[in-house]
């Protein structure tokens, strides 16, 4: 079911947009609503930001290095909120750190090379499980 709305950030100091760009294309060609925030976004803002539009869910663009510090924060500062959406966090992600940010309660990774068709594919599973409560994690 498309139409819902993803709010996609770039957290920390990584400056690299290009793919957070492509994805958010992605996403709006596949009939969601984008809502991206920019650059250099602290996990407060990105929280505030998913409060305010009132989004499905939040990803996250991370290719700095710092997935592992600023992900989870991401997901408790939603928490702190009372805003329980999924996060899907993809970039430069080893594979052996995505069981470690599920665990912290990062729905779902996408590694490089993922295609478009996989991005919304994942993107739409993991929204679907949260609107059912099958994830526990429900909007």
């Amino acid at each position: 079911m498309a139409g819902e709305r993803v709010l996609v950030a770039k957290v920390g100091l990584d400056g690299h947009d290009r793919g957070v760009k492509v994805v958010a294309r992605i996403l709006r060609d596949a009939g969601f609503e984008v809502i991206y925030t920019g650059l250099f976004q602290t996990p407060e803002k990105v929280a505030a930001a998913a409060v305010d539009e009132d989004v499905d869910a939040v990803g996250l663009s991370m290719l700095s290095g710092a997935h592992m510090t600023l992900a989870p924060k991401v997901v408790d500062k939603l928490r702190e909120r009372g805003v329980d959406v999924p996060v899907i966090v993809g970039g430069i992600i080893p594979d052996q750190d995505a069981p470690k940010l599920k665990a912290a309660g990062v729905a779902g990774v996408l590694s490089p090379g993922s295609t478009a068709d996989q991005v919304v594919a994942l993107v739409r599973e993991i929204i679907d499980a949260a609107k059912a409560g099958s994830t526990g994690v429900a909007k």
